[in-house]
């Protein structure tokens, strides 16, 4: 609080960033101390190329190229799924060819082979790691990242549209939200750390930020306010999504009102104004992880996350995508946890002896049990 007396002081009337003037007269018995500083920061300058993606590289056999691997698997996919089809027809057959020729030839015109391939790969040792694995959105909308074992669903059975994945007019990078159960979900975080590198491999920040209601709440603590005051100012802000203080001035006459007829609460809304949108604490993403061709550092620069013990990329989401990293989603879903545990679990909570309580349902055996099959081996 900002009233506290044993709150550390350290301030004087030098704090301030001075002019260059102001420093060349400081140090008027030594100018070529502010030459040098001007040579320090010329040597410091980083050029960084943007929009440009970088993905790891996959291991790739020899004899094949990123774009032929992802085409023979995708084949031997498809192969498979069709003599499984319990109505086979030549023209089906053929409708479902065309659509792989069509959609490989789209991401290799994009240069997407090495993301298929790598997405294929977690997704496939997760399976067989036992972890129960699925995938949701536009993903599902893929021949290919069916083929591969990607995905669950034939999108030509269900009529979905591939370009909702991937469009040529519209270059960006696939997305496939891959959900993996919470109790597995490190393993193969830990396990594409291990095969790509452990400083090639990281989470990725969030920051927070203190929105209309928050910071009215914060300002009025630290200035010694009563929490009444505070509570009473807050409300007065409506409830919704990209609320700023200036729209709620706008729409609540109330507030406006309260605000001028009240000199506390005039005091906390002039800092609040000043302090809006900055940013107040950090976090980790969902689900995002970002792997390098290189090292992390070559890249972003890192923030040591202390809970967690690891280290996340200081850019946050589309920053570390526009410094030419490749996101890939790694969510983390509970029910696929209790989806898989074994019936008598899921029913843990009968009542024992007529008294009504539910017991806690047993530690889940979900990760330790394999998942579905896979069509082709990464």
């Amino acid at each position: 609080m900002l009233n506290d007396p044993r709150r550390e002081r350290r301030y004087s009337e030098q704090q301030y960033l001075r002019s260059a003037a102001e420093m060349r007269d400081l140090f008027a018995d030594l100018p070529e101390a502010i030459d040098n500083s001007v040579e320090v920061a010329r040597r410091c300058s980083c050029a960084m190329r943007l929009g440009t993606y970088y993905l790891p590289s996959y291991p790739v056999p020899e004899g094949f190229s990123l774009e032929s691997l992802l085409e023979h698997r995708a084949r031997e996919g498809l192969a498979q799924h069709l003599a499984q089809l319990p109505e086979k027809t030549d023209a089906l057959a053929a409708q479902y060819r065309e659509r792989l020729d069509y959609e490989l030839g789209v991401i290799t015109e994009m240069d997407f082979a090495g993301y298929f391939l790598i997405v294929q790969e977690f997704v496939n040792w997760g399976r067989e790691d036992g972890v129960p694995v699925g995938c949701r959105g536009s993903g599902n909308a893929s021949l290919v990242a069916f083929c591969l074992g990607i995905t669950e669903l034939d999108p030509l059975r269900y009529d979905l549209l591939f370009e909702r994945l991937l469009n040529p007019e519209r270059v960006s990078m696939p997305d496939f939200d891959i959900d993996f159960c919470m109790e597995g979900r490190e393993r193969v975080i830990s396990h594409v750390a291990q095969r790509y590198g452990h400083d090639a491999v990281s989470q990725i920040v969030t920051f927070g930020t203190m929105a209309a209601r928050l910071v009215v709440r914060d300002v009025a603590r630290v200035q010694g306010k009563p929490f009444g005051l505070a509570d009473r100012l807050s409300k007065m802000i409506p409830f919704e999504l990209g609320m700023t203080l200036a729209k709620a001035m706008e729409q609540q006459p109330e507030l406006a009102s309260f605000v001028e007829g009240n000199e506390d609460a005039a005091e906390i809304m002039d800092m609040a104004y000043k302090l809006e949108g900055v940013v107040r604490n950090t976090g980790k993403h969902a689900g995002g992880v970002v792997i390098a061709p290189t090292r992390l550092t070559d890249f972003v620069p890192l923030y040591a996350d202390q809970p967690g013990g690891t280290v996340v990329s200081q850019f946050d989401l589309h920053d570390v995508e526009e410094a030419g990293l490749v996101k890939f989603d790694f969510l983390g879903l509970k029910t696929g946890s209790r989806s898989r545990r074994p019936r008598s679990a899921r029913r843990s909570g009968a009542t024992r002896g007529g008294s009504g309580s539910r017991s806690r349902p047993r530690t889940s055996a979900a990760c330790t049990r394999r998942g579905p099959a896979v069509r082709i081996r990464a």
